[in-house]
């Protein structure tokens, strides 16, 4: 393959920087490093002037945080979309956004390749690529896992101490780790061993519940069609409310999971996450579409939530079966509208209360009294009528049990 200029989904770490330099050496390239502000909290300037001590012609930095919530986290919140009962698609959500601005970079820069660090193993590597493909059909794509020798950490480092590569890997961090404004990911090393229990160190966000307040902590959260507006009645920038969420989650420890999972390219993966302010906001929605969403329309939505999640796992963000899910899933949070009051302590989520003016429950009609709009009398024939093919059945079956 002949290349010009690529550009690098670039992060900084150990796998990153070699590949940068590892670029150069293999096509004689320029390397454009683009680095994605979703919330990791890193020193960004100073992973800039790694890139630039490490070979890049140029480093373009950019803040993706308010279009990754806005954009990418609540759609997906809309939806309620977990994968496998228990994952909030922290990282799996991120790597659309970050590989649709490397194409931007590419188109602006005159590049004719981009490249990535996910391992030829891994769910990250469609999760790039598919993006890549979507937006920009000709691009060229180098994913070097797929391509060098250099198949192990061992050898990485080997590499980067001959290039003069400071090497970011420490004996106390032996796990690979994933962080954004939604969530940490833990996986790989001592993870890899489903039998034992994470090291109580490991987690870098949530409190234990052991050392969570022992006092319960309430907040409110306001919502308009069904995206997460204020906080106790004060309104926020989408990343702005997100951050909040996140102090309060974790400090009373909610949001960890530890999950066997089934990755896309067919093996099974052990990951860790913490999603503090993910997972409040996916209760809060939750009960909000309780009193007022029809009972029929959440029926089928909630059956299009595992496969809208498994899209987004698998990484067909910009699939036209995405978009139209989408579509499908939007127009069923018009009336998702008001306010959830969540009750937070010792790692649980306690719904404490919900109201909005679209509210379709009916206390005067719900009530155990007699209350107005409901006759009792009418279930007589609802019931009979439900029951016919029951009774047809049993008398062609009279001994069947």
């Amino acid at each position: 393959m002949k290349v010009k200029r690529v550009v690098l989904a670039y992060s900084g770490g150990l796998d990153t920087s070699v590949i940068l330099r590892w670029l150069i050496d293999k096509y004689g390239c320029q390397v454009i490093a683009y680095c994605a502000d979703l919330g990791q909290e890193e020193d960004l300037e100073a992973i800039k002037q790694k890139a630039l001590r490490t070979g890049a012609s140029k480093v373009v930095v950019d803040d993706l945080r308010e279009e990754f919530v806005q954009q990418y986290i609540f759609p997906m919140l809309r939806a309620n979309a977990v994968y496998e009962g228990a994952y909030l698609l922290g990282t799996s959500i991120a790597r659309p956004l970050i590989a649709k601005r490397q194409i931007d970079v590419a188109i602006r820069e005159k590049a004719d390749a981009v490249a990535h660090g996910a391992t030829g193993k891994g769910n990250d590597q469609v999760r790039f690529e598919l993006t890549y493909y979507a937006l920009k059909p000709d691009v060229k794509v180098i994913a070097p896992w797929r391509l060098w020798d250099l198949n192990s950490r061992h050898a990485l480092v080997a590499y980067a101490k001959r290039k003069g590569i400071p090497v970011p890997v420490t004996p106390k961090m032996p796990y690979s780790i994933d962080r954004n404004l939604f969530h940490i990911s833990y996986e790989g090393g001592v993870l890899e061993d489903p039998w034992q229990e994470p090291p109580a160190d490991m987690f870098l966000w949530t409190a234990s519940v052991e050392q969570a307040p022992a006092r319960p902590e309430y907040v409110e959260v306001d919502f308009s069609r069904g995206d997460p507006v204020a906080l106790n009645g004060k309104h926020y920038s989408p990343a702005g409310l997100l951050s909040r969420l996140n102090v309060l989650g974790a400090r009373h420890g909610i949001g960890r999971v530890d999950l066997v999972e089934n990755r896309y390219v067919g093996m099974k993966s052990r990951g860790v996450y913490e999603t503090p302010g993910g997972t409040l906001l996916h209760g809060a929605h939750r009960a909000l579409e309780s009193i007022t969403m029809d009972r029929e329309v959440m029926r089928l939505r909630d059956s299009l939530i595992p496969k809208y999640a498994e899209l987004v796992y698998y990484g067909y963000w910009f699939s036209p079966e995405r978009e139209l899910l989408q579509k499908v899933i939007d127009a069923s949070q018009e009336n998702v509208n008001g306010r959830v009051r969540l009750k937070l302590h010792k790692g649980n989520l306690v719904v404490a209360g919900r109201k909005s003016d679209s509210s379709l429950y009916e206390p005067k009609v719900a009530t155990f009294d007699e209350g107005e709009g409901y006759r009792q009398a009418d279930a007589d024939g609802f019931i009979r009528l439900n029951a016919l093919r029951l009774r047809l059945r049993r008398r062609k079956q009279p001994t069947k049990r």
